[in-house]
């Protein structure tokens, strides 16, 4: 079965930037550290990275994270999603309008401008011929930014929320849980790696 993951790294202080994100300074000042993890060759961080991208059938990002990745500071071959570890899955970003160009043409790109629900609905069934090729299931996963993680758990849109806490008080930025909804969540499992600690909830 299709799931939808939201998958996010977070300081300890619940930001998903540091302050003054923006062209250049996408994870803000000191956001960096958020992704030591990710970056890592630790083989247990390797593998919780491995992992996360390779359950990824299809992937939904929000207008400001594709400007960012798709922009000339973005990503490239060796630090795009997934990059050295699985096949590139299918990107669906949620705007108001398509961009007039793509940078990465590479990629799979959809963009849906009918908003959250129907961008997710357009990744469930990217993600579904995904597991059909690959015979196995694969996600739906959200990858950002925080506020559109933030909308689709306030929306109950939401399957998993899977966390990488990183050891880190960043004071200021762009808070993930600020505002949201008040939801139960049930942990699933918890890896401790060098620079994060990863935990994954069910949200009911």
């Amino acid at each position: 079965m299709t799931r939808i993951v939201a998958d996010i790294s977070v300081s300890l202080d619940g930001f998903v930037t540091g302050p003054d994100p923006g062209p250049g300074n996408g994870l803000g000042t000191g956001g960096e550290a958020l992704h030591t993890w990710a970056f890592s060759e630790d083989p247990d961080e390797r593998q919780v990275l491995r992992e996360g991208t390779g359950r990824s059938g299809a992937v939904v990002l929000g207008r400001r994270l594709f400007d960012l990745v798709d922009g000339p500071d973005g990503w490239d071959e060796e630090t795009g999603y997934g990059a050295g570890e699985v096949g590139r899955p299918a990107f669906v970003v949620v705007t108001a309008a398509p961009p007039a160009s793509v940078r990465l043409r590479t990629l799979d790109w959809t963009f849906v401008t009918t908003g959250l629900p129907d961008a997710l609905g357009a990744a469930r069934q990217r993600a579904e011929a995904a597991s059909a090729r690959a015979g196995r299931d694969l996600d739906v996963v959200l990858m950002g930014g925080g506020a559109l993680i933030r909308s689709a758990l306030d929306a109950g849109l939401v399957d998993t929320l899977s966390l990488h806490l990183a050891p880190v008080l960043l004071g200021a930025g762009t808070p993930l849980f600020a505002g949201a909804v008040p939801r139960p969540l049930v942990r699933r499992a918890l890896v401790a790696t060098p620079n994060a600690t990863h935990v994954t909830y069910d949200v009911l």
